[in-house]
């Protein structure tokens, strides 16, 4: 891999970048280079726990991802288990460090569920604390009030209302079909499935969807609550064959449906090229006038297995590019899933680190390289609390992630 000299910083005297830029180049570069070949390494040591003066622990923000993730699953922990938190570095090595408008809606969502005091939650800002109360049942609104990911703040949120008195519910405002985040469709229709077999329920009824830059989709979410999250074994370590595989296109706004079948149509190729021997099935729509704010087009594609595994594909169809380009790439990422070999995609595999290590017992999941979203996850599980994770190797490209949770039962539910 070549890399040519980086140019002199602009009216700078000096010949040096400043160290926020040297920090984002490394990082990018440990993430192209040293990442892709040690993504399933875990410390053998424990990461240290610090704690500041008043008895909080520390959480930096800069470490692996580096980014929201850690926010979300730190605050989640502090919410669950009661642990007062210090958030330092936050998206230290980030174009624009610091809390994001998304990131303060999650963190204000969060502390509403268990009337905790947060301090210093503003945009810009790299350290906030968060002092959690207990967890209460009720009715919750938060609105990102931009196109920020309605699916991230489930992510964060809903585990906490596991451990809820009683029924709960989310209105959740924002972007139901984002870049760089889950799309809604993908929350219904493998996440939640999957997260079923841990014992965590909820519903999800999508008032009206919306997409970048406008924003404006609405999800209510029910949350109800469970005794403990039990470990999965099995049913996610053991692949099995495809079976069959599901496809939804859509448009919305002022673009024309012949548009959703032409994302359609490509889908089937590509499906026949990959993997010709599965049943498809399709979905092609336009959604009704009033059920979404701006305009978007995209896909999601999902495989199951014989052993009730779902991996999936997904794409946003992006300007001046053709529509079939959208299928086609929600296929590639379907593709490079099953070629992976493991019972979950890249996407599931972060999201499940959290009630794996919530769980009681042992949690087994077959897949692909650990990436680095789940490096981090597990980073921040292991610094929270005692699960305990490892993973055996069974070839470069697929390993066992095997997690022995903490069993945390809910004082509400518990006798």
């Amino acid at each position: 891999m070549r890399l040519d000299p980086l140019p002199a910083p602009p009216r700078l005297r000096c010949r040096c970048w400043p160290t926020s830029c040297l920090f984002c180049i490394c990082r990018s570069l440990k993430s192209v280079l040293a990442f892709k070949a040690q993504m399933a390494a875990i410390p053998k040591e424990r990461p240290k726990q610090e704690f500041d003066i008043d008895g909080r622990q520390i959480i930096d923000g800069s470490v692996l991802e580096g980014g929201g993730q850690i926010l979300r699953n730190a605050a989640a922990l502090s919410c669950i288990l009661g642990i007062p938190i210090r958030v330092t570095n936050i998206r230290a090595g980030r174009d624009k460090p610091g809390l994001r408008p998304q990131h303060m809606t999650g963190l204000n969502l969060i502390a509403s569920l268990c009337s905790g005091k947060l301090e210093k939650c503003a945009v810009g800002s790299c350290e906030i604390t968060m002092d959690p109360g207990p967890i209460r049942a009720g009715h919750f609104v938060a609105d990102t009030k931009t196109a920020g990911s309605i699916c991230l703040l489930m992510q964060a949120a809903l585990p906490c209302l596991l451990f809820s008195p009683a029924d709960s519910s989310l209105q959740l405002k924002g972007g139901t079909n984002c870049d760089m985040a889950p799309q809604i469709d993908y929350t219904t229709m493998i996440f939640k499935p999957i997260a079923e077999k841990f014992e965590m329920h909820f519903e999800v009824d999508i008032k009206r969807r919306g997409y970048y830059p406008k924003g404006g989709g609405e999800v209510v979410v029910t949350s109800h609550p469970t005794k403990c999250l039990v470990g999965v074994s099995d049913a996610l370590s053991q692949r099995g064959d495809l079976v069959k595989i599901y496809s939804r296109s859509f448009v919305a706004g002022n673009l024309p449906e012949h548009l959703a079948n032409k994302v359609s149509q490509s889908i089937s190729k590509s499906v026949r090229q990959n993997f010709p021997k599965v049943e498809l099935k399709q979905d092609s729509l336009k959604e009704p006038e009033g059920a979404a704010v701006g305009s978007g087009l995209g896909a999601i594609v999902v495989a199951e297995t014989s052993t009730g595994c779902l991996l999936g594909g997904s794409a946003l169809g992006k300007p001046r590019s053709p529509a079939e380009e959208t299928g086609a790439a929600a296929v590639r990422e379907l593709a490079e899933a099953v070629s992976s070999g493991g019972c979950v995609d890249q996407h599931l595999q972060d999201q499940l680190i959290l009630l794996m290590t919530l769980a009681q017992g042992q949690t087994k999941v077959l897949c692909g390289p650990l990436t680095l979203h789940s490096q981090t996850a597990i980073h921040i599980a292991r610094l929270m609390t005692k699960a305990e994770f490892t993973v055996e190797m069974l070839d470069k490209n697929k390993c066992i992630l095997t997690c022995d949770g903490i069993g945390h039962v809910n004082s509400y539910l518990a006798s």
